[in-house]
Parts: structure tokens; C-alpha cells; sequence
């Protein structure tokens, strides 16, 4: 079987799409936190929190909330 083939096969998959949407999560996840860990060590140095949420794409509550 040729490898488009094979990768059509599998984008057809439930399971695999399934598995390929948990892992998209996983890194948003991961990523969301990312941002937070930085804001917070921002908000901890006295940076603005307009600033914060300017460099980091975090909205103005969600680093007061921090």
C-alpha cells in the first residue's frame, strides 16, 4: 500500500481522528498553561497587567485573576 494510500486510510479513522483531536487539546492545554506560568512571573516583576495581557494573548481578567 503506497503511504498516501495509508494516510488517507487513517484520516478516515474514527479513532484515529479521535486520537489526533485528544493530542491538539492536550497541547492547547499545555500551551494555556505556558502562558499563564509567564504572565504570572510578569505580574510578579510589577509589569502591567494590560502589558501581560498584551504580550501574552491572555485577556485583562484572566491575568488579574492570577
Amino acid at each position: 500500500m503506497s503511504k498516501a494510500a495509508t494516510f488517507f486510510k487513517k484520516e478516515r479513522d474514527p479513532f484515529y481522528k479521535m486520537g489526533a483531536q485528544k493530542e491538539r487539546a492536550k497541547a492547547e492545554a499545555e500551551k494555556l498553561a505556558e502562558k499563564r506560568k509567564i504572565a504570572l512571573e510578569f505580574k510578579n516583576l510589577g509589569v502591567s497587567v494590560a502589558d501581560i495581557a498584551k504580550g501574552t494573548g491572555l485577556s485583562i481578567e484572566e491575568v488579574e485573576k492570577l
